[in-house]
This record gives structure tokens, C-alpha cells and sequence, in this order.
């Protein structure tokens, strides 16, 4: 079994070496991230946006991918997984935000055709009136 040298100059680089190499492993496993607050109120934020605006009858499934995700995020919360739970909340926040969207131009959409209908039956009147056309 060899033995350590401390005056062998390869010795010491070997040992100091190590010993910055565990105090650097050793610095980062005592690093605890903190729960990632703010991205969970803004997942929660446009979670809640999108229910106001009557998401769930227009991005069912958008919506519930959101509160799916948020579930997630908070389970990893829980569970110590910082990153994840910061990754998982703002997906959820991208999948309300989307809810949203969906739900904005599907009601823009219905306004759309409300009027083309209505434009139409105008157009119908005034035919059977002999009115301008």
C-alpha cells in the first residue's frame, strides 16, 4: 500500500485537488432551491383568467391540461423537485393562456356568424320588401 507524500509536490496536487472536489460536491448538495412561488401564482392567475372567461365550455381539455399541470407542479413542490415543479407551473400557465385563446376566437367566431346571419336576414327582408339591395 502506498503511502501519501505531502513533499512530493504530485502528492499534494492530488490531495488538494480532492479535497476542493468534495468541498465543491458537498456545497452542492446542500443547496436547497426555494418553491417557485411566483411561477405557481402565475400558473394559478391564468388558470383563474381562463375560468372567468368561460374557458371550460369553449378549451375544455387545454383547460384541464392547465390544472392538471398545476397539480403536478405542486406535487413536485412537495416532493422537493424545485426545477420540475418550475418547469410543470409554467407549462401550466402556457396551457391556460392557450385555454384562453381558444376560448376568444371561438367566441369571436360566434359573433361572426351571429352577424352573417343577421346581415343575411336583413338582406332577406329588405328582398321580400322590394327594398334596395
Amino acid at each position: 500500500m502506498r503511502t501519501l507524500n505531502l513533499f512530493n509536490p504530485t502528492s499534494r496536487w492530488y490531495l488538494g485537488t480532492s479535497i476542493a472536489l468534495l468541498m465543491l460536491f458537498t456545497a452542492g448538495c446542500a443547496v436547497t432551491l426555494p418553491a417557485p412561488t411566483a411561477a405557481l401564482s402565475a400558473a394559478q392567475q391564468a388558470i383563474t383568467n381562463a375560468e372567468r372567461s368561460d374557458a371550460q365550455s369553449y378549451a375544455g381539455v387545454e383547460l384541464n391540461d392547465a390544472r392538471r399541470r398545476l397539480q403536478l407542479a405542486e406535487s413536485s413542490v412537495r416532493k422537493e423537485e424545485m426545477i420540475e415543479a418550475e418547469r410543470l407551473a409554467d407549462e401550466a400557465k402556457i396551457a391556460a393562456e392557450l385555454a384562453s385563446a381558444v376560448t376568444e376566437t371561438s367566441k369571436a367566431l360566434e359573433s361572426n356568424q351571429e352577424l352573417s346571419r343577421s346581415v343575411q336576414a336583413l338582406k332577406e327582408e329588405m328582398r321580400r320588401t322590394g327594398g334596395p339591395q
